[in-house]
C-alpha cells in the first residue's frame, strides 16, 4: 500500500490555492462573448478547440497532487454548474477561485474555519 502525502498549514493551503488558481486561469480566457478560444489536446483523438469552460476544465490535470486536488474541487464546481444550469460554468469556476482565495485569507489570519 503506498504511503499517503500529509501536508498541514500554510504550505498545503498554498499549494491547494496553487490549483486553484491554475484551472481558474485555464478557463479563465474563455469567459464572455468576447472570450478566447482553447485548444485542447486530448489522450485521444485528435485536438478540440473549444470556447466552453467545463471542457477546458475536464481536461486539467496537474502533476503535483495537492494542487491537483485545488484543481479538482474547482472542477467539481464547473461540472456542476454545467449539469444544473447548463451555462455559466467559466463565471462559476472564477467565483469558485474568489471564495477559496477570501476564504484562505480568513482562515490564514487564524479565523475558526468550522466555526
Amino acid at each position: 500500500m503506498a504511503a499517503k502525502e500529509l501536508g498541514f498549514d500554510v504550505d498545503a493551503r498554498a499549494r491547494l490555492k496553487a490549483g486553484v488558481d491554475q484551472l481558474a486561469r485555464a478557463v479563465m480566457v474563455t469567459l464572455g462573448p468576447k472570450g478566447r478560444n482553447v485548444v485542447l489536446d486530448r489522450k485521444f483523438g485528435s485536438p478540440t478547440v473549444t470556447k466552453d469552460g467545463v471542457s477546458v476544465a475536464k481536461e486539467v490535470e496537474l502533476e503535483d497532487p495537492v494542487e491537483n486536488m485545488g484543481a479538482q474541487m474547482v472542477k467539481e464546481v464547473a461540472t456542476k454548474t454545467s449539469d444544473v444550469a447548463g451555462d455559466g460554468t467559466t463565471t462559476a469556476t472564477i467565483l469558485a477561485q474568489a471564495i477559496f482565495g477570501e476564504g484562505l485569507k480568513n482562515v490564514t489570519a487564524g479565523t475558526n474555519p468550522m466555526g
